[in-house]
């Protein structure tokens, strides 16, 4: 009989634990308060450039939230040309100094003697002294192009180039084919004290270089949801050297968070919620998506509602396409225009024919920079109520 009691006392408790635990979910303080807190999850990844472990870490973290929320997550792979560094540096002595690929140069590690070249690195310039085996360091400039200069030392026999830029800083070098040995760019800081040294250094060039971008775009809905009506959207990467709080960890909040809010509802079954990657590159996440998606699942869609940057400036902007912007407008008392702002992922869906609505704030100051941390978390919870609105009203 003791037992039992107990037993009926721990139903119990359990009973009111989930009671409060379900109506803290629901308190705006706590809704905000988890908005804000995967902002700051996002952001402390660091710049989540498509391709970069950065970018990985915030897919898991993505998969994990929908999960935990009762989504079913598919996380759709895809590629696309994106020369990207990945690493590369110059061992002189023993220490390492940091340098850049040149755009399309072959990856490799050659090491051997830094042969410092007079002038600009002309061929003549490179009869001078003997880099056969050797690394050639060459200062920019002198009217050549940095494909000349490469050229010049491997056909002198030279193993692999460091250009020294003429600025303190460094330098992207483009070139427009793959080069016939590795070759990387140092900044005209790093690279004087190596051209004024007396004497031939040993040296290991490490050119760690990536032809493709390999973005992971997240799908997220119920088990068995094979026919959405409705997709809601946005990106989760950001630019290299920017955090990305507004751009776009702010709207990728408010997806998780819509969510969250609609997991136990029947608009549920009519939603896929997708995060897409390749944005800052052009739109390259959702056009993959849109063109390995069944034509009969696209025509079938009542609209794609897209949210990027969203966490800064008081006003609500709301672009609209089709069918929808009706719906908006009745929903927000707010006017809804088409084409008012840039491209983002719901263009892919415009090209296609698809319904869109694009949330959006206007411009920011710390757009594409490193100052790009923080958001206001009232914003982003406004803006979800604006959606659930409009949501609620389309598929009724």
């Amino acid at each position: 009989m003791l037992f039992r009691s107990r037993r009926t006392l721990l139903n119990l408790a359990i009973a009111i634990f989930t009671i409060v635990l379900s109506l803290s979910l629901r308190s705006p303080n706590f809704a905000t308060d988890l908005l804000t807190a995967d902002v700051q999850a996002l952001v402390k990844m660091g710049a989540r450039v498509t391709g970069s472990p950065a970018a990985e870490r915030a897919s898991e973290f993505l998969v994990n939230e929908y999960r935990k929320a009762g989504y079913q997550v598919e996380i759709q792979p895809f590629s696309y040309p994106k020369f990207a560094d990945v690493g590369s540096d110059l061992t002189v002595n023993g220490t390492a100094i940091r340098v850049w690929a040149m755009v399309r140069s072959r990856s490799g590690h050659p090491s051997g003697k830094l042969v410092i070249v007079p002038n600009y690195g002309t061929s003549e310039d490179f009869q001078t002294v003997n880099v056969k085996g050797a690394i050639a360091l060459v200062r920019r400039g002198g009217g050549l192009t940095f494909a000349q200069k490469i050229d010049h030392a491997a056909a002198a026999g030279a193993i692999g180039i460091v250009i020294v830029n003429n600025q303190p800083d460094n330098v992207r070098g483009m070139l427009m084919q793959p080069s016939p040995i590795p070759a990387a760019a140092i900044s005209g800081k790093d690279g004087a004290p190596l051209l004024a040294q007396p004497t031939e250094a040993q040296a290991t060039l490490n050119v760690q270089s990536r032809p493709n971008a390999v973005g992971r775009n997240i799908i997220a809905h119920l088990p068995n949801v094979r026919q959405p009506k409705l997709i809601i959207g946005g990106h989760f990467d950001s630019v290299e050297n920017s955090p990305g709080a507004n751009d776009n960890a702010s709207g990728t909040a408010v997806i998780l968070a819509l969510a969250r809010q609609f997991a136990q509802s029947t608009e549920a079954q009519q939603i896929w919620f997708i995060n897409f990657d390749g944005e800052e590159d052009g739109l390259k996440g959702s056009e993959a998506f849109v063109e390995q998606l069944d034509s009969a699942v696209l025509k079938s869609l009542k609209g794609m509602i897209n949210f990027d940057m969203v966490g800064v400036n008081d006003r609500l902007l709301i672009d609209g396409s089709g069918a929808l912007s009706a719906v908006a407008t009745q929903s927000t008392r707010e006017e809804v225009r088409s084409s008012r702002f840039g491209r983002s992922d719901h263009a892919s869906f415009q090209a296609k024919a698809v319904p869109t609505l694009f949330f959006f704030r206007g411009k920011d100051p710390n757009y594409h920079s490193p100052s790009d941390k923080s958001v206001d978390p009232r914003l982003l919870k406004e803006t979800q109520q604006a959606a659930s609105k409009i949501i609620s009203q389309l598929l009724k």
